[in-house]
């Protein structure tokens, strides 16, 4: 029986985590947290906000899905890594954010990180005992989202119910918005670096706008290998939680006869600057990819409360990354004083650009 704690159980992951879970009577759901919507009654332990390491230490969970959204979820990612708890890991901001004191934990706790993402997780099913010296790289794909094809000047008026209806994935706005200027691919690519150990120039992105591929690695010989099927997070959000095993799910297999499309096509880094913005981040280090990603959350929660353009959202984005100090952090105090910096200077200039 594995216990889980599960953080942001009423989001896009968490409800379909909690079908996971009654799928599979291995699986026992021992606490629950929201970040504000009532949850009486879904777990032995429940919460509404608050310190989620201190539900996690009631709790003493076997595996922890942490499907929080943004800089928030980083307390417990870094709770499950430094005991060395299983960690399922949807929350991709935290590992961008606090990167480097996340590897460290993990190391010293020596627990399990099962990514949850659908290319990460296909990444780590790709590379799970593959001797390192024989990966060349890792192809990270994007769906486009709904503006693939579109030109700088075509997004100059696009809204946010626009940006919200997303071609292949239903997920909740933030991730969503982010698949539209691509910042989700960006953050996704920091998250890559960091979990597989790969340098930041043997990371690729590329659009495949069916989001049949997930993940493609190439290795030394020249093959390359790929991780294929339908877009449902079901799919990684099972097999986090039964790693090793490979579950059942009551998920179509691929219908190969029907005619699958696999075309790619590389990223428009001018219509979309998002994703060049995460690269040159992750080039920088440091604290540089916890600032943008404090200011890209800003961003994106003016977008959606129509208090920003769309294009004004890598614009915050950069000009944040421009006027923040990004030294190294010791420590979680470190870099929540870089966050809060970063939140405040993003949200003097979105004013700016309102205005």
């Amino acid at each position: 029986m594995k216990r889980i704690a599960l953080l942001g159980a009423t989001g896009s992951i968490g409800r379909q985590a909690l079908e996971i879970v009654q799928e599979h009577p291995e699986l026992e759901l021992v606490a629950a947290a929201s970040g504000s919507t009532p949850i009486d009654g879904l777990a032995q332990l429940t919460q509404v906000g608050g310190d989620l390491t201190e539900l996690l230490d009631r709790a003493e969970p076997d595996v922890v899905l942490n499907a929080v959204v943004g800089f928030a979820g980083l307390p417990a990612t870094l709770w499950a890594l430094e005991r060395g708890v299983d960690l399922a890991l949807a929350n991709k901001e935290s590992l961008v954010s606090g990167g480097d004191l996340a590897v460290a934990a993990w190391r010293e706790g020596g627990g399990r990180l099962l990514p949850v993402d659908s290319e990460h997780s296909a990444a780590f099913q790709l590379l799970d005992g593959r001797p390192p010296e024989t990966v060349d790289s890792l192809v990270l794909t994007a769906s486009g989202g709904p503006f693939r094809g579109h030109s700088r000047a075509d997004l100059a008026e696009v809204t946010s119910a626009e940006a919200l209806a997303h071609p292949t994935w239903s997920m909740g706005p933030k991730i969503t918005v982010d698949s539209a200027t691509l910042m989700n691919k960006g953050l996704e690519l920091i998250e890559a670096h960091f979990l597989f150990g790969l340098p930041y120039e043997r990371i690729e992105v590329v659009v495949h706008p069916t989001s049949v591929v997930h993940a493609l690695v190439r290795f030394r010989d020249g093959a390359s290998l790929a991780h294929l099927g339908y877009p449902d997070m079901r799919v990684p959000i099972s097999y986090a939680l039964t790693y090793p095993e490979r579950a059942e799910t009551s998920i179509e297999p691929l219908d190969f006869a029907a005619g699958l499309i696999l075309e790619f096509r590389a990223p428009d880094l001018d219509a979309f600057p998002c994703l060049a913005l995460a690269r040159a981040a992750g080039d920088a280090g440091d604290t540089a990819p916890c600032v943008l990603n404090a200011a890209n959350e800003v961003a994106v929660a003016a977008f959606l409360d129509g208090e920003l353009p769309f294009l004004g959202i890598p614009d915050v984005v950069e000009r944040t990354l421009g006027q923040v100090d990004c030294p190294p952090a010791r420590d979680l105090a470190d870099l929540t004083a870089i966050d809060a910096e970063a939140r405040r200077i993003a949200s003097a200039l979105t004013r700016e650009l309102v205005h």
